[in-house]
């Protein structure tokens, strides 16, 4: 670790090596040399002067990429693809001559580009993948425990604790199929040309266009893509960056939504996000355990939010065939969404498989509020065994009141049944009234609806990726 410049946190201490290597030096470099081996590949077969011992020399030489000669040779000629054209040369003197023949800068450095955020959208979509099924396993291990439910933040109709779990993992499942929609649609730039018309493609084939047109097929063939964009400038359309950094902006958000409810049922002790054995939760105050990483959640979603206006602006100001404005913005805006994303899901998956549940406080808040919400089903009672249900409801509304009014400004406890009970109007004991008080008669198909989303929806998405399972998730700090 360097002390003595600034690091990025994203790599000292949010994005897992995995994400980090995606985004390194080394895979862009030997990405340009696979697209450089591609392009003499697709030029050999289409009958160009290229022999298959310079294609071997180029393989053989793909991986040991010779940093400091490209490096010395920046300095001098002040342009990064040349001085690795350069470099791969020294290292493959039959072949020196062919290498990005007929090809421009964005040959590589596009579809590198491409390479790479496909790469990234992979790992994301396994990590969202392995995120889902473990919030399946605590969504249907906790579908029936009734727990108090929130609209606005104020007591409401009871839910379960799976219920409330299968609320985030939704969101989760419109993520991966967002992702899952991308991935099936990236193309590569192919090779196009400084102005996207191919004319030095042209040139090198005389004018036959079947050959022309099998240059790019054959390329994203060679490097696992199943097409090319069909027309461009010197770049693909900036479109791309916008449309992949939405995407994680969106699992951004449902990341968010997340932290914040965990953060909220921490605050209200019913559960908590895992806290270990030697952890400090404040330097102050000794006792406190306090949700870090639902507020590193948090932190790192807004980061992501807002990045996503970078590509947007930038796709929006591209000038006709391309400008390079855009060229300082990617190399920030897209490698950070992703490691910050990659930091996201890491603490995601950290705190859902940790996910530490109190059910005797979730009962006792519940059947503090159960009163209030019981009053309906009390009424219908009391009108079956006799009584005037417009008479009853003013006095059950009123009654609401004075127990609400113990409660908030008095500090005693909800004595909403014993006061309905004293009433001669209802004709009910406290007892009787107790036995209406079953949390399990008010929250609903809570729990059928957990059993039915998981069944019908979550399973076959998890059988389908069944490869990607298995991950566990650490966290630095």
């Amino acid at each position: 670790m360097s002390t003595d410049r600034y690091t990025s946190p994203l790599s000292e201490r949010y994005a897992s090596k995995d994400m980090q290597y995606i985004f390194s030096q080394d895979m862009k470099f030997k990405t340009w040399r696979k697209l450089w081996i591609a392009l003499a590949e697709a030029e050999h077969e289409l009958g160009l002067n290229i022999t298959q011992e310079q294609i071997d020399e180029l393989k053989e030489h793909q991986d040991d990429i010779n940093y400091e000669v490209a490096k010395e040779r920046e300095k001098l000629v002040r342009h990064d693809v040349m001085s690795h054209v350069y470099a791969y040369g020294t290292q493959c003197p039959k072949a020196k001559g062919i290498i990005h023949l007929g090809a421009t800068s964005c040959y590589v450095g596009d579809n590198t580009d491409v390479i790479i955020m496909t790469e990234a959208l992979k790992l994301v979509k396994k990590k969202l993948v392995n995120i889902i099924n473990e919030l399946s396993k605590f969504a249907m291990e906790y579908k029936g425990l009734p727990t108090l439910a929130f609209t606005h933040f104020q007591p409401a109709q009871p839910t379960t604790v799976g219920k409330r779990a299968a609320l985030w993992l939704m969101e989760l499942k419109m993520d991966l199929e967002d992702v899952d929609y991308v991935l099936c649609n990236m193309k590569l730039l192919g090779c196009k040309g400084t102005t996207g018309t191919q004319a030095s493609f042209k040139e090198l084939f005389d004018g036959d266009t079947e050959k022309i047109q099998q240059v790019d097929k054959l390329i994203a063939k060679k490097m696992g893509f199943k097409e090319t964009f069909p027309v461009s400038g010197q770049t693909y359309s900036r479109k791309l960056d916008t449309r992949v950094v939405n995407v994680l902006a969106g699992i951004a958000a449902s990341a968010h939504k997340f932290s914040n409810d965990i953060r909220l049922l921490q605050h209200l002790k019913e559960v908590e996000e895992p806290f270990e054995k030697n952890q400090i939760g404040s330097s102050a105050m000794a006792y406190k355990r306090n949700p870090m990483r639902s507020e590193r959640i948090a932190s790192l979603a807004r980061f992501v939010m807002v990045d996503a206006m970078n590509p947007a602006i930038t796709s929006a100001t591209q000038w006709f065939e391309r400008t390079l404005d855009d060229s300082a913005n990617k190399r920030l805006s897209v490698p950070e969404a992703f490691l910050a994303i990659d930091g996201i899901l890491d603490l995601y998956l950290n705190v859902v498989d940790g996910l530490v549940v109190y059910p005797k406080v979730i009962e006792k808040r519940l059947m503090s509020e159960l009163p209030f919400m019981a009053t309906e089903n009390i009424m219908m009672d009391a009108v079956k065994a006799g009584g005037d249900r417009q008479e009853l409801h003013e006095k059950i509304r009123t009654l609401s009141m004075q127990a609400g009014k113990n409660v908030k400004e008095e500090g005693l406890d909800n004595n909403l049944l014993e006061l309905i009970a004293a009433d001669p109007a209802f004709n009910m004991t406290l007892e009787e009234l107790q036995k209406t008080m079953d949390p399990k008669k008010y929250t609903g198909r809570s729990e059928e609806q957990v059993e039915e989303f998981i069944h019908d929806v979550i399973k076959p998405i998890l059988e389908e990726n069944k490869d990607l399972l298995g991950l566990t998730a650490e966290i630095n700090v």
